[in-house]
């Protein structure tokens, strides 16, 4: 007795394919993560007492920060009722001195996110991106991995939810994408430590 009512297209948005998924998705790839996300990344590393969060969405992320003792600037290109409006991919210098930078990018713009981190981020600063897995995959981001290696990839045993528009009941009642935070610190040259959490 047949069961499944999808298609190929069907399996492949599921799983974040984006040729597949890419009519279904947020027109400005704005998927929310979960706040346990950023407890268990603060669980695992230290940061600055100032984190600019610089796709802040609804401020999911942000809020944790906050509530574990840290300064946030939260910032974002779309004005979603939290934070300032501001274009990260357009900044020349960090608004925020002194700042760690940690966010979960727009997918289609994370090379970018991460390298204009790195750009305009002091020496010894950590970059932590709330990435899939599959972010390991591709030559131009091998390059990238070989100029500024991850000092530390955090691989998320369970996985971690991100709902489309922020709404966590309509769209993410469960998830077939793993995910991991990736850290970087400026001017790190070594090899990446793999981890796992959750």
């Amino acid at each position: 007795m047949k069961d499944w009512t999808g298609n190929s297209r069907s399996a492949h948005a599921a799983l974040g394919a984006r040729n597949y998924a890419q009519n279904e998705r947020e027109e400005h790839d704005y998927y929310a993560t979960e706040p346990k996300a950023a407890r268990l990344l603060l669980d695992v590393e230290t940061f600055s007492p100032v984190i600019w969060e610089c796709a802040c969405g609804e401020g999911h992320l942000a809020k944790e920060f906050e509530k574990a003792g840290h300064l946030v600037f939260a910032s974002d290109l779309i004005d979603r009722g939290y934070g300032e409006k501001l274009d990260f991919l357009a900044t020349g210098i960090s608004p925020v001195p002194g700042a760690d930078i940690i966010t979960n990018p727009p997918y289609a713009f994370a090379k970018e996110f991460v390298e204009h981190a790195l750009d305009i981020s002091e020496d010894g600063r950590k970059v932590a991106m709330f990435l899939k897995i599959q972010f390991l995959e591709g030559k131009a981001r091998r390059e990238l991995f070989k100029k500024c290696p991850p000092k530390t990839v955090y691989v998320s045993s369970g996985r971690l939810r991100c709902a489309m528009n922020g709404d966590f009941e309509k769209y993410c009642k469960s998830n077939a994408v793993c995910y991991a935070w990736y850290i970087w610190v400026k001017g790190y040259q070594g090899d990446t430590v793999i981890k796992w959490i959750n």
